[in-house]
């Protein structure tokens, strides 16, 4: 017989490296086997977060190192039908642009031979919102055997925090569909997670952001997983891990109003004694005074029927007027069209310290040293994670850097001092 499940069920482990991660996932997953469906030919879908091509090392997007970890999990407890899907934020859907593929999601997904699919593309099931409106969410979510969730832990402007709650947007159907979770941000929010019932969240705090996310905040290496069954528990419990008021999350506070977010939770929590993560609370996301004034709830319907219409959609869409929008705040991304080509990684050597980071980051367990020097990339999921954390610059990226300029431009230097960032918080729960 499967062992009892106590009430409340919550897991945070410490993680410096994608073999790390391996580790931790085989350690903890045994405690959440009731689960996983005993047919091993059953549906599963992964919803990490892919929220822009800005990848995990920025603190935005789902690290590879963890859903590489999973997949590979999944793959040798025998699961043969397991999709990865993510249907990104409207402007990159707009905009044609294929995030899974540019944060190489695709690339981890074919590597274990499973499905990697755009939910905006998907045929939709329709979902109750607010006030008799009903949104499509994607059928390979709602039909699933088993969803797991991969949020990223991070601050939002709009919601406060994301987390579990907030990162199934992603399972809306196109950008018609997640306009209408605007219409009542927080109360669509927990109705999308009444809807879809994920039943495993793995919540991504290896690298978290603070301050201005989900795109444009301040990355920090925490080396954190945080792993559970209640996504309304999990975000209280990473609200204090944040040290981020949680009646300031907007979809936990309309948790609570309905009962979901309960005095009970809090409780177990108060027994946890759970650590500060980044060792003091994470900075909040204050926006410039243009997006707060239109953002606050009692506005933003006025700005939605503006940005709604067709004119505003055409406007938003065109390069200077997008500019303008990123200057101002009111708009999080650069919607970059030009694709990135690596054609080599080349290594210096002189400039090379061997001080391991390359290592450490790479989602493969690669040495991305060796495969520089004997050029072959076989193996090499080509997320250039190993470029871009290397403090020393050793690593010569060759090729069209496309899109990877905007990242660059914003992240370069914050992104290359997080292996020398380690964090220093005790105790697992």
């Amino acid at each position: 017989m499967p062992m009892p499940t106590p009430p409340y069920l919550l897991r945070l482990r410490r993680a410096d490296d994608a073999a790390a991660v391996r580790r931790v996932l085989n350690d903890v997953l045994p405690d959440f086997a009731h689960v996983f469906p005993a047919d091993k030919a059953a549906p599963i879908l992964v919803k990490p977060n892919g929220n822009a091509n800005m990848n995990a090392l920025t603190g935005n997007t789902t690290d590879l190192r963890l859903l590489v970890a999973l997949l590979g999990h999944l793959r040798d407890a025998g699961y043969t039908d397991v999709t990865v899907g993510e249907g990104t934020n409207s402007g990159f859907y707009r905009n044609k642009i294929g995030v899974m593929e540019r944060l190489r999601i695709n690339a981890a997904a074919a590597r274990f031979g499973y499905a990697a699919i755009d939910l905006n593309q998907a045929e939709g099931l329709p979902v109750p919102f607010e006030n008799g409106v009903t949104a499509l969410v994607a059928r390979p979510a709602l039909e699933a055997a088993l969803v797991i969730n991969l949020p990223k832990l991070k601050t939002h402007f709009e919601a406060g925090m994301s987390v579990c709650l907030k990162n199934l947007m992603g399972c809306l159907v196109g950008q018609e569909n997640k306009k209408k979770t605007h219409q009542s941000l927080a109360a669509n929010i927990v109705n999308l997670n009444l809807a879809l019932r994920p039943a495993l969240h793995i919540v991504d705090a290896l690298v978290a952001m603070e301050g201005l996310g989900p795109t444009r905040g301040t990355p920090l290496r925490l080396d954190a997983l945080v792993f559970g069954e209640n996504p309304y528990l999990i975000d209280l419990a990473c609200a204090r891990l944040a040290g981020f008021p949680a009646d300031k999350v907007r979809p936990l506070a309309e948790a609570r109003r309905r009962g979901l977010a309960t005095p009970n939770m809090d409780a177990f929590l108060d027994g946890l004694a759970l650590p500060l993560l980044a060792g003091s609370p994470l900075a909040p996301p204050v926006a410039g005074p243009l997006a707060t004034f239109i953002h606050h709830p009692k506005r933003q319907k006025y700005f939605l029927a503006i940005r709604n219409t067709p004119f505003f959609t055409w406007l938003a869409g065109t390069d200077w007027f997008g500019a303008l929008l990123f200057k101002t705040g009111l708009r999080q991304d650069v919607f970059c069209r030009d694709e990135l080509r690596l054609d080599a990684l080349t290594l210096d050597a002189a400039a090379c310290d061997d001080c391991g980071a390359c290592r450490r980051f790479c989602p493969a367990g690669l040495d991305p040293k060796a495969v520089a020097a004997s050029g072959d990339r076989s193996q090499c999921l080509a997320c250039l994670y190993c470029l871009l954390v290397c403090p020393r610059r050793a690593l010569s990226f060759h090729g069209e850097p496309g899109y990877l300029t905007e990242q660059l431009r914003q992240y370069d230097a914050l992104v290359r001092e997080l292996d020398g960032r380690q964090p220093q918080w005790k105790g697992e729960v």
